[in-house]
């Protein structure tokens, strides 16, 4: 009969004292802006000085029309979406006048927006949990808001900032596209351009700092073609597609006119 073999207490410890060690998870990848905190303040007074008092352009008469004017903006120009809704909020201001029309005669004012169907059906939705649920008002935190068919993030924090002037970032495509081509605060999703630009923009701008990117992007840092020579920050731009070095004559504009067709 064959002795069994005793396993030796010592080469047990053994090798649990060499048990493979665990490999430490990957540290985030830390944000970098290709600016220094003097030159983003440099580069927001600037914008603060040829628009002292930059606005949105999407027409709107109160919180709600702002609220539906957002959200029907979604993959649509604020030119288009104002030609659909001057008429629109004419006859409904109100959750209570929205929701009166119903969804087709929603659909009948906005069928010139793209994805209007679907967009009707959340602005009816979002009548119904204005009544029910906030008393016909909109509601004011972030968390609220984007409880609403139809609303995001991007739109709660427009609506926070310009309805009841709350100092959020909302990101759209002009300040995604801005972010990324400067350099300013990279990412590759909207609510990490958000978290990045929200570390780098002096607090004593943030409040405009939304519709100064916006306006920069829209109407100088253009997605086909940036017109670097309209640029007041040319000389301190870190954009790879810069084509000028000499910024352009730092003068206040002409103020806003809402509503004005754009590109």
């Amino acid at each position: 009969m064959a002795t069994p073999k005793i396993r030796s207490k010592t080469s047990t410890s053994q090798k649990s004292n060499h048990a493979p060690e665990r490999k430490a998870a990957p540290k985030p990848k830390r944000f970098k802006s290709a600016y220094s905190k003097a030159e983003m303040e440099e580069i927001f007074r600037r914008f603060s000085v040829q628009r002292p008092e930059p606005k949105g352009e999407l027409e709107h008469v109160n919180p709600f029309t702002l609220v539906v004017a957002v959200a029907l903006s979604a993959q649509a120009t604020d030119a288009g979406v104002n030609k659909a809704t001057r008429a629109l909020f004419k006859v409904a201001d109100t959750p209570e006048k929205m929701l009166a029309l119903g969804e087709e005669g929603v659909t009948q004012y906005i069928k010139t927006i793209g994805l209007y169907r679907n967009k009707a059906k959340n602005v009816i939705a979002l009548c119904r949990m204005l009544i029910d649920e906030f008393g016909s008002e909109v509601p004011r935190t972030r968390e609220e808001l984007i409880r609403l068919p139809g609303v995001g993030r991007k739109t709660a924090n427009v609506v926070m900032s310009m309805a009841f002037g709350v100092p959020t970032l909302a990101v759209d495509t002009h300040v995604f596209r801005i972010a990324n081509r400067l350099l300013m605060a990279p990412g590759k999703t909207p609510d990490e351009v958000e978290e990045n630009l929200l570390k780098v923009i002096p607090d004593q701008y943030l409040f405009h700092a939304h519709h100064w990117l916006i306006l920069h992007g829209r109407y100088c840092c253009k997605a086909r073609k940036p017109e670097c020579e309209r640029c007041v920050i040319a000389d301190l731009c870190r954009s790879p597609e810069k084509t000028v070095d000499v910024p352009a004559p730092l003068v206040e504009l002409p103020q806003q006119l809402i509503g004005e067709p754009v590109e």
